[in-house]
C-alpha cells in the first residue's frame, strides 16, 4: 500500500505553522486578530467563487449538493463532527471557546480545494507528491494565521486532514483510473461552493453547516460515474 508522503509533509507543515501561530496570538491585539479573520474570510470567498466556477454542468451540481446536503442532515455530520471535536477538546482539557470551531474551519479550509483533490489523486496514481509540496508550504502559512486567531483547535485539524487526504491518495492508487479530468473538474466545484461557504462562515454572514455539505463529494462522484455508465454525455 502507497505511503501518503505528500499528505504526511503537509500534516507537518500545519503543525509548525499551528505553533507559530499560537506563539503570537497572546501577543495580538483584538483589532489584528479581527483584520486577520476578515481577510481569510475574504480570500476564502473569492478562492471558492475561482473554483465553483469551474463547473461544466450546474444540474449536476446542483443536485449532488442538494442530495449531499440532504444526507449530511439526516445523519447530523455536522453534530457528530462536533461531538468528536468537544472530546478531543476535554480529553487534553483544554478551555479555548473556538477549539471546535478552529478545528473544524481549519480541517475544511485545508480539505475541500482543488490543489487537496488534485494533489492527492496525484500522488496516488503517479506517485507524484509535488502538487502536495506546494500547498504543505500556503497550508501552512495559513495555519500561522488561524492559529493566532482560532487557537489549538487548528493544530489538531492535523487529525482529520491525515485521514481525509491520506484516504483520498491511498483510494487513488487503488481506483486512479475513475478519476477523469472531468470527475476531478466536477469535485473541484463542489470543493469550491464549500469554501465559499467557509468564507460566509468566516465573515459571519450567515451560520452555514457545512460539513454536512461533505457527502456532497461522494454524490457527485456517483452521479458522473452513473451518467457515464449509462451512457449519458453531459
Amino acid at each position: 500500500m502507497i505511503i501518503p508522503w505528500g499528505t504526511i509533509i503537509n500534516v507537518i507543515a500545519v503543525i509548525i505553522g499551528s505553533i507559530l501561530g499560537l506563539a503570537i496570538k497572546g501577543s495580538l491585539k483584538d483589532k489584528y486578530k479581527l483584520i486577520v479573520f476578515q481577510s481569510l474570510g475574504l480570500l476564502t470567498i473569492v478562492i471558492g467563487v475561482s473554483m465553483a466556477l469551474q463547473m461544466k454542468n450546474p444540474l449536476i451540481i446542483i443536485f449532488s449538493v442538494i442530495i449531499g446536503g440532504l444526507i449530511g442532515e439526516f445523519i447530523n455530520l455536522d453534530m457528530l463532527f462536533e461531538k468528536l471535536a468537544e472530546k478531543i477538546k476535554k480529553l487534553f482539557k483544554f478551555k479555548e471557546q473556538k477549539f471546535v470551531d478552529g478545528l473544524i474551519t481549519a480541517f475544511l479550509l485545508f480539505c475541500v480545494g482543488s490543489m487537496t483533490i488534485l494533489g492527492s489523486i496525484q500522488e496516488g496514481t503517479s506517485g507524484n507528491k509535488d502538487l502536495l509540496i506546494t500547498k504543505s508550504v500556503l497550508d501552512g502559512f495559513s495555519s500561522i494565521a488561524l492559529a493566532s486567531t482560532f487557537g489549538i483547535g487548528v493544530l489538531f485539524s492535523i487529525v482529520p486532514m491525515f485521514v481525509f487526504q491520506g484516504g483520498m491518495t491511498i483510494l487513488a492508487s487503488q481506483l486512479g483510473n475513475l478519476f477523469s479530468t472531468d470527475l476531478i473538474s466536477y469535485i473541484s466545484a463542489i470543493g469550491g461552493i464549500l469554501i465559499f461557504a467557509i468564507g460566509i462562515n468566516l465573515l459571519e454572514l450567515k451560520k452555514i453547516k457545512v460539513v454536512n455539505l461533505l457527502p456532497s463529494i461522494l454524490v457527485v462522484v456517483l452521479i458522473f460515474l452513473t451518467l457515464t455508465k449509462l451512457g449519458i454525455s453531459f
